[in-house]
């Protein structure tokens, strides 16, 4: 992997990452196709159309549902999808905290049951890594626990320094594994997760710690799970400086148009977040005007496209009111419209901030972006689209 900082207009920075997949241009957003799949109907064809640059799967579905080994059979994931750019591949944490109903910690890793049929599984940083490498993405995440946002801070502290020791496994494992000669990418790369909730100590620590690991990108995870905008944006203040500049920075399932913004400005290179999609499949659609409702009936004979000079597949060739049609007739075709059009809105912006960087007037264009678009939704957080 080559990281280089082109330019930087305040914290905010344009970066390249050269890969064995391909080059990525950050600040990036990473379209999320959970299982292999944009939901909506959405083909790979279909993101290179819209522009997008880098697609995150995620470990633990891939694992429970059809099976990593399965996929490794196809060459791994990028032919099995049929992609030919950049995948990140989430750890699986997130989903064993969020999703396991009954779950037991322990230093060796994590049991717990499936949350399709029940069946019992153990996940730690070694599993983890296999999964992954079965997979061949270009990117991998660190196994970690994400600690509920409402913990107390020595809960905190101690799941903190677990993942820690976590993720040195996980490093160990992974130059293993790209060691053999059958492994799937040996190119593969680690990034690490800071931790800590809201605890400013915590994440500070946490970030200085695994910094002098000499991993190939550090993320920070746990936020916007249940914080306030405020605190959000605070922990990244204070934790972005303490990881190294010359290697990329992610913020995991964040976020709104706002959230990104605000988190580019604080030195984030790349993000996730399945509000796009999600928001697509129920006729939301993102606009420089903000959020519009398809549903609403106020559209039943606008014959606008959803908005005026997008170049998406959507607003090309149909109506706000023929969208809504098919939204309320419950055919896919409207979900998926609406879903491309939101990922295009999407990696457009992401786009436009890259050149508002290298053009030093990040902080203009930010301030416009958001004044066109206030009121257009709050932080969510989910590394899976289900």
């Amino acid at each position: 992997m080559k990281y280089q900082v082109i330019t930087k207009d305040g914290r905010a920075k344009r970066a390249r990452m050269e890969t064995v997949h391909g080059t990525v241009e950050t600040p990036v957003f990473m379209n999320v196709g959970t299982v292999g799949a944009i939901k909506g109907a959405v083909s790979t064809d279909d993101l290179r159309e819209i522009g997008t640059q880098v697609e995150l799967s995620n470990t633990y579905h891939l694992h429970v549902r059809t099976g990593d080994k399965l996929i490794r059979e196809f060459g791994g994931l990028h032919r099995f999808m049929n992609w030919d750019r950049p995948i990140l591949t989430d750890s699986g944490g997130f989903q064993v905290f969020s999703l396991a109903g009954l779950r037991k910690i322990k230093e060796e890793g994590v049991y717990f049951n499936s949350h399709i049929d029940g069946h019992k599984i153990f996940m730690g940083p070694e599993e983890s890594m296999q999964i992954q490498s079965n997979l061949g993405s270009t990117i991998a995440m660190a196994f970690d626990e994400c600690p509920p946002s409402h913990a107390s801070d020595d809960y905190i502290r101690h799941s903190v320094e677990r993942t820690t020791r976590w993720l040195a496994r996980c490093k160990t494992e992974m130059e293993r594994l790209n060691s053999l000669p059958d492994t799937v990418n040996r190119e593969q790369l680690l990034f690490g997760i800071n931790q800590g909730g809201v605890v400013d100590e915590i994440r500070m620590e946490h970030a200085r710690t695994i910094r002098e690991m000499d991993l190939d990108g550090y993320a920070v995870g746990g936020l916007a799970v249940g914080e306030s905008h405020e605190e959000m944006y605070h922990i990244l203040d204070v934790t972005v400086p303490c990881l190294p500049e010359d290697k990329p920075v992610y913020l995991m399932g964040v976020g709104t148009p706002a959230n990104i913004l605000e988190a580019v400005d604080r030195g984030v290179d790349f993000f996730d977040c399945v509000y796009p999609s999600r928001n697509g499949r129920h006729g939301h659609v993102y606009t420089n005007q903000g959020k519009l409702n398809l549903f609403n009936q106020k559209y039943e004979l606008d014959s606008r496209p959803i908005e005026e000079g997008c170049g998406c597949p959507a607003c090309r060739s149909y109506s706000r009111a023929y969208i809504r049609h098919l939204l309320k007739a419950k055919e896919m075709l409207g979900m998926r419209l609406c879903t491309l059009h939101n990922l295009y809105f999407y990696n457009t912006m992401m786009k436009e901030i890259r050149d508002a960087i290298e053009e030093h007037r990040y902080a203009e264009y930010k301030a416009a972006k958001l004044a066109g678009m206030e009121g257009s939704g709050r932080a969510t957080s989910t590394a899976s689209d289900e």
